[in-house]
């Protein structure tokens, strides 16, 4: 039991820190679009952005109606990589104290 625990924590930490680098990429390719950077006229990188956006869309739509307007500026990808980074920490440690790897 212990090692079958162990493994699903490693699974889940690795599958959020996975989602976490995807969020940094999209970030990241949302700016090079903005500053004109990247052609999204290129059918690859036009499948790559409509990927991102379908998988990290909906993650940071209900973080942007709470977050106040701030000129243009979106911080809904930071406060989601916050919220990710914390049940990424928060998990193992809660499955830790709840007796299942002793």
């Amino acid at each position: 039991m212990e090692n079958t625990a162990v493994a699903l924590v490693n699974i889940f930490t690795m599958a959020t820190q996975v989602l976490i680098w995807g969020l940094v990429v999209w970030a990241i390719s949302s700016w090079l679009v903005a500053f004109n950077i990247v052609n999204t006229r290129n059918p690859v990188v036009s499948g790559i952005l409509n990927a991102l956006d379908k998988i990290y869309g909906p993650m940071v739509r209900p973080i942007r109606r709470f977050l106040p307007d701030f000129g243009g500026i979106d911080l809904s990808p930071l406060v989601l990589w916050l919220v990710l980074s914390g049940v990424q920490q928060l998990v193992p440690a809660l499955v830790m104290d709840t007796g299942l790897l002793q």
